[in-house]
C-alpha cells in the first residue's frame, strides 16, 4: 500500500510541475508583437515566398520507407540480445517478420517507389 501512495504522490507532482511549466511559458513570453517577429527567420535573408511548399510524393514514400525499416530494428533488437534465451521458434518467428519486411521491399522496387528522380 505505501508503494501506491508514493506512485500517487510521485503522478500529482509530475502533472503538477508539467502544468507549472506550460503556465510559466506563457507568463514569461514576450508580448510586444511586431512584423519583424512574426516573419519567418531565413538566415537573415528577406523571405521570399510562402514557407507552405507542396512535396512530391517521393519525399513521403522514402520517409515511410525509413520508419518501416526503423521499426524494424527496434524490434529486432531484444530479440538479437536474447536469442539464446527464446528457443527455434522465436527464431522461426524472426525470420518470418524480415521475410515479410523484404516482401514490402521488393514491392516497393517493383513498384519503383525507391526511385529518386
Amino acid at each position: 500500500m505505501k508503494e501506491l501512495v508514493c506512485l500517487a504522490i510521485f503522478i500529482i507532482l509530475s502533472a503538477l510541475f508539467a502544468i507549472a511549466m506550460v503556465v510559466a511559458g506563457f507568463v514569461c513570453q514576450y508580448k510586444k508583437k511586431t512584423a519583424a517577429k512574426n516573419s519567418a527567420y531565413e538566415c537573415g535573408m528577406q523571405p521570399v515566398d510562402d514557407a507552405r511548399i507542396r512535396f512530391d510524393v517521393k519525399y513521403f514514400n522514402y520517409a515511410i520507407m525509413f520508419l518501416i525499416f526503423d521499426i524494424e530494428t527496434i524490434f529486432l533488437y531484444p530479440f538479437a540480445v536474447f536469442v539464446n534465451a527464446l528457443g527455434l521458434f522465436a527464431i522461426i518467428e524472426a525470420f518470418v517478420f524480415i521475410g515479410l519486411l523484404l516482401v514490402g521491399l521488393f514491392y516497393a522496387i517493383n513498384k519503383k517507389m525507391l526511385r529518386w528522380i
